[in-house]
């Protein structure tokens, strides 16, 4: 799908607000709201826009203590890696989860009540894992950037 400068001021309206109403939307970009509707719904359709959501502040919720987690595997059997990234999939504490280059295999990010919970997701979660040999965790000391917009 090819975007013009109309579809990427959409695009950006709608990662910055997406409960802005359509008729708002419409008047900001300059054209009808109907137009608008349909070009929202054709992102949809082509899978440029993969869902809505809101987003909320994890230390409002209790979740106080966050953590990248730099976990190493213990061999890359295929059945292993599939059984890793079911579990991974499944567990609430772990927001993101990045297969990645260099040393580690796979990149967490995960959020926990405190330090106390951190462990117990490490203990009975993490290291239970067959695939896993080991893990070194990054304590997030403070967000820098998060969640912003993606520009094109």
């Amino acid at each position: 799908m090819r975007l013009d400068d109309r579809d990427r001021r959409i695009l950006t309206l709608l990662q910055k607000d997406s409960r802005m109403s359509n008729s708002d939307m419409a008047d900001a970009v300059g054209m009808s709201a109907s137009a608008l509707w349909r070009r929202v719904r054709a992102f949809e359709e082509a899978g440029i826009i993969e869902r809505y959501g809101a987003v909320v502040n994890p230390p409002a919720l209790g979740l106080g203590f966050e953590a990248i987690v730099h976990v190493h595997l213990t061999r890359h059997d295929p059945e292993k890696i599939v059984e890793f990234i079911r579990a991974i999939e499944t567990c609430t504490e772990v927001q993101e989860c990045y297969a990645t280059t260099g040393q580690a295999d796979y990149h967490l990010r995960v959020l926990c009540r405190d330090l106390a919970a951190y462990n117990v997701f490490l203990e009975r979660f993490l290291f239970r894992l067959p695939a896993v040999a080991s893990a070194q965790t990054n304590v997030v000391l403070r967000p820098v950037k998060r969640n912003r917009p993606v520009e094109f």
